[in-house]
């Protein structure tokens, strides 16, 4: 009797010290360290690639902020490399993370932004557009002649957006790896890259 009672205690207390931000299971982080992983896809540009050619790069996640209420994430694209003449630039990516929304911050000077919202003692209000990952349910969205869609399949968040022009952008969430695909493309094949997670070596 007395075990369980401890037991029930011990839970209780472990709820008690999560419950102002139950960590969203499709991007954490234990503590502030850098982790990365290798991406692996193909890149196209109609000026200077003939069709599509293989693209690589080392994608960097670091816990910028931690918040009562939630985090704040920067995934950075570094060492791109493909055959390409023009090496291929992907800015860095600030996600606003709650335990139920993934949110793109997308300021005009995002780290000014990241050390703002550290101090607020609630989240902001999202605009719809900006989020890229929830972690129940189905998400919807339309905007002129964009159409997103956010989806849960297995153990993966699905962001999708797509323009009548061609236009589209992808994310792939996974739960306990975090981001495992970044795709987008601008025009019919004008310009755009796709690249996905590797297996990690054992």
């Amino acid at each position: 009797m007395e075990n369980r009672q401890h037991i029930t205690i011990a839970i209780m207390s472990s709820l008690l010290a999560t419950s102002a931000f139950a960590a969203n299971p499709f991007l954490d982080a234990k503590d502030d360290k850098p982790v990365s992983a290798n991406f692996r896809g193909t890149e196209w540009n109609d000026e200077n690639i003939q069709g599509e050619i293989p693209l690589t790069a080392r994608v960097v996640t670091t816990r910028s902020a931690q918040m009562s209420w939630g985090a704040i994430f920067k995934i950075e694209f570094v060492d791109l490399k493909s055959r390409a003449k023009e090496r291929r630039e992907i800015p860095p990516l600030y996600f606003i993370v709650t335990d139920e929304r993934i949110v793109l911050l997308n300021e005009e000077n995002n780290e000014a932004a990241v050390k703002k919202m550290s101090a607020m003692d609630k989240p902001p209000a999202f605009e719809e557009g900006d989020i890229r990952g929830i972690t129940s349910g189905t998400l919807k969205h339309e905007e002129g002649p964009w159409k997103t869609t956010i989806e849960l399949k297995g153990d993966e968040c699905i962001y999708l957006t797509s323009h009548d022009s061609g236009h589209f952008g992808k994310f792939v969430w996974k739960k306990s790896a975090g981001l495992v695909e970044h795709s987008s493309g601008y025009g019919a094949m004008k310009d755009g890259f796709r690249l996905k997670r590797a297996p990690s070596k054992k």
